[in-house]
Order: C-alpha cells, then sequence, then structure tokens
C-alpha cells in the first residue's frame, strides 16, 4: 500500500540540513533518517545530493521500512534500512560499519500512515484494538490495554497528567476504572467514549476532541517515547561528524509536536552549545507556514530545531 503521509516541514528541513553540507569529498556523505514514515524526508534529502551519499533508514514499524524500501530502491549510492527504534541508532550503525552521520534527522510525529491503517488504536475516529504500540505489540512488555484494565487508579491518572498534561486527568482516570468494574475497556472509540462521558462540557464542545491527550499520554507510555529520545538524540549527537573549523560539523534537526518533546530536544541542544561549543542554528524553533498547515492540519503544532555539531 502506497504512503498517504505527507512529510511536515519538508522545505525547512531540506534547506537546514542541506546548506553548506560539502558533497565534493572522496567519501560520501552520510544521512542517518531516524524516522523513516513516508520516506518524504528521505527522497527529498537524497534528490538534494543527487544520489550522492548513504542513507541509513529506522523505522520502529515494519511496514513504513518496507514502503520506503520501494521508494528508495536505487536512489543512493548506498541505502541501508532497517526497522529498529532510534534509541539503537548506534546497535545499527555499528552493524553495517559506519561510525559518524554527517546528517541526522528525528521527525517525532506520527506518520498518517501508523494513524490511519496500522489497526493498533491509535485513533479516537476509529474503533480498533488498543495496543498503541509502534511495532509488534509481542516485543512490547504492556499495551494501551493493560494500562487501562490493570492498572491502579492513580497512575493511569498520573501517566493522563504527566505525558497529556490534561488537567482534567484525575475525573478521567475515575472514569475509566469505574468502567472497567463493569467490562474491559477494548477498542479506541470504547475509551474516547469513556473520556468524552468524563470532561465538562465545555471540554466536550471544543475544536480539539477531549480524548485527544489521553491518547497522547497512553501513547507516550507504551513506545516509552520520552526516554527513547533521550537516549537518541544523545546517541545521535555522538556519532555526527566533527568539522575542523567552526561550521564544518555534522547537522541535527529534530521535529517535535507538543511541548514534552519540545522541552527535551530544547535543553539538549543548549547543553551541547553549552559544553561542545555547538552552534544552534534556530535561534527559534521553525514551524509551519500557514499554507502548509491549510494542507496538513496535522502539521500545525509541529517544531523544528537544529543544532550544527
Amino acid at each position: 500500500m502506497p504512503s498517504i503521509h505527507k512529510a511536515v516541514l519538508l522545505q525547512e528541513v531540506v534547506e537546514g540540513l542541506t546548506g553548506g553540507a560539502k558533497s565534493d569529498r572522496n567519501e560520501a556523505l552520510c544521512y542517518l533518517d531516524c524516522t523513516l514514515g513516508g520516506a518524504g524526508h528521505a527522497l527529498a534529502i537524497v534528490d538534494a545530493f543527487k544520489g550522492k551519499l548513504t542513507l541509513v533508514g529506522l523505522d520502529s514499524d515494519m511496514q513504513a521500512v518496507e514502503r520506503a524500501r520501494s521508494v528508495l530502491a536505487g536512489k543512493a549510492e548506498k541505502v541501508i534500512l532497517e526497522n529498529e527504534n532510534f534509541r539503537n541508532l548506534d546497535q545499527v550503525m555499528d552493524k553495517n560499519g559506519i561510525q559518524k552521520a554527517d546528517l541526522i534527522l528525528m521527525d517525532l510525529g506520527y506518520s498518517s500512515d501508523e494513524l490511519e491503517s496500522s489497526g493498533r488504536g491509535f485513533s479516537f475516529q476509529k474503533d480498533e484494538p488498543l495496543l498503541m504500540t509502534l511495532g509488534d505489540p509481542a516485543r512490547y512488555p504492556f499495551t494501551a490495554k493493560d494500562i487501562l484494565n490493570g492498572w491502579d487508579e492513580n497512575v493511569i491518572a498520573d501517566i493522563i497528567f504527566g505525558y497529556g498534561e490534561d488537567r482534567f486527568a484525575r475525573r478521567i482516570a475515575r472514569a475509566i476504572v469505574v468502567y472497567r468494574e463493569k467490562k474491559h475497556i477494548e477498542t479506541s472509540m470504547e475509551l474516547a467514549e469513556i473520556v468524552k462521558s468524563a470532561v465538562p462540557a465545555f471540554i466536550r464542545r471544543g475544536k480539539i476532541h477531549p480524548a485527544t491527550k489521553t491518547f497522547q499520554a497512553l501513547r507516550i507510555a507504551v513506545n516509552d517515547e520520552l526516554n527513547a529520545l533521550k537516549e537518541g538524540i544523545a546517541k545521535g549527537y555522538e556519532r555526527l561528524s566533527s568539522g575542523d573549523e567552526p561550521g564544518q560539523g555534522g547537522k541535527m534537526a529534530v521535529i517535535s509536536f507538543h511541548s514534552l518533546e519540545d522541552r527535551i530536544v530544547k535543553e539538549f541542544f543548549r547543553r551541547m552549545a553549552l559544553e561542545n561549543g555547538s552552534a544552534i542554528l534556530t535561534k527559534k524553533p521553525i514551524g509551519p507556514s500557514a499554507q502548509e498547515v491549510a494542507e496538513n492540519p496535522r502539521s500545525r503544532s509541529a517544531k523544528l530545531r537544529i543544532i550544527q555539531k
């Protein structure tokens, strides 16, 4: 099945990563795409260098890797695609004999393919099993269904408040526990209705679905997303190539979609600038244009930050 995902901030990523990059070296540049998704960013970067680079692409979703394989075949001098979370990018690079990357991208958003066709309960607009795993559920210690039907009410509330920043977390957790006393919570729409019933009427009438933050929180918890980001961004920076002079080192770009992610990226970049003299190329995060938001509403909360080693 072809990808329906639209790459967010595509032109901004290409310009930010490729500007000033040298493609006339003896050895090919190495581009590490930590979240292949629909392969839109990867294809644009490859095209910018006319295929004269090594592309290493990762994704936790095997279906995304297979789609990317057909899109990127023969597009670069060397194409290495792995079904792996970017927190293990060092293992993938070592396995393939690659020491350093010149360009790295982490797009932390979920692709439209995953939301629309994964069948794992990411969207409250589809009635699907509540798994919320990026990859094979059998490889995960627990799913969203396990949390909702078995975990303590206070823990559920802490997850919704901590990862979803929902001020009605306690009310939602209470409603979940009351509901599960009658029957197990099985599907995404079932959960959406529970959350909707728990929040005040003015929230239900708002533009944003009242279950949005709860779904975000559960997804983050199931996939350990914030710890994966902390590990992945540190390993990625460590594997960036170093330049002989300022302005010649490797570049890392990160696209985040909510404040918890952006805070981690911002603080890490700031620390690397202070401790290692790296240059933060985006003094303020770059957001989507009004036109992009109109064409792709899911891009509205995207923030791009770029650092150069």
